[in-house]
């Protein structure tokens, strides 16, 4: 089998791979987290509103701690991840603060075989699609999961950004989705320089495959916005010029750094 049809094994050992370097880095600041601070960003808090009482799937959710911020905010949250390792951390990490939050570990596109339910709100944020290679099977799977009316809310890392190198020196990828990229990384976003040398599996998707794959598959876009910054410190050469704000520095705020949208299903 080669890498690109083995990408699921792949990536889920990647990603088994970062998670005790992620649970003990300075990035995701866990003793903070364990506290009762609350992970979720300005951006997918405005698109979220009032989430009391609702029930919310969150999709690829790491090792929890989005989820069980959710959860935090008075909402209902089932969340599900690829890495076995990752669900095992977050189950840990919910118990340990008493969040109603529950985990599935599968993959995305699996999920129907594991869940049934439907759900007030699906969330899906940062670093997600970029490891899915059908985007009209990811939306299939936001419109099976959503009640009627319900509401898909989606925040992610612009695809201007992955067209750079790591340096953001020159254009090193394509825009558009032309199929695998298959690379070898040391470190990883969160500690750059942890000892761990991962190989993934990903695809680049533009705005146009992402909004288009939703609108096929009967979700009505409602908000679309673009932003200059990332909420995330994950990138090289940046520089926070506020706080929890980052610009690449050479760059300013001459790109576009993330995007985000909420959908309502017909």
């Amino acid at each position: 089998m080669n890498t690109e049809q083995n990408y699921l094994n792949i990536n889920r050992v990647s990603w088994n791979n970062r998670v005790d370097s992620h649970v003990n880095s300075e990035f995701y600041d866990l003793p903070s987290f364990l506290e009762g601070r609350n992970s979720l960003n300005d951006i997918e808090l405005g698109l979220l509103g009032n989430i009391q009482g609702k029930t919310i799937l969150h999709l690829q959710c790491h090792f929890g701690q989005d989820s069980i911020s959710l959860s935090r905010l008075g909402a209902e949250v089932i969340g599900v991840d690829l890495s076995d390792k990752a669900i095992d951390t977050a189950r840990k990490i919910a118990n340990e603060t008493g969040a109603n939050t529950h985990f599935i570990c599968c993959d995305v596109y699996d999920l129907p075989n594991h869940l049934e339910q439907q759900f007030d709100i699906v969330f899906t944020s940062y670093g997600t699609i970029g490891w899915l290679p059908d985007l009209d099977q990811w939306a299939k799977i936001i419109a099976k999961f959503l009640k009627p009316n319900g509401k898909f809310v989606f925040v992610e890392f612009h695809p201007v950004v992955w067209m750079f190198d790591d340096d953001f020196e020159k254009i090193g990828y394509r825009y558009f989705n032309t199929g695998a990229i298959i690379e070898t990384e040391n470190g990883t976003y969160a500690d750059k320089n942890a000892q761990i040398t991962q190989e993934y599996v990903m695809w680049n998707h533009s705005l146009s495959e992402v909004v288009n794959s939703l609108i096929k598959n009967g979700l009505c876009i409602t908000q679309l916005d673009e932003f200059d910054y990332s909420p995330y410190n994950c990138f090289r050469g940046t520089i926070e010029f506020e706080k929890n704000k980052y610009r690449i520095e050479h760059l300013e705020d001459k790109i576009p750094m993330v995007f985000a949208l909420a959908a309502v299903k017909k």
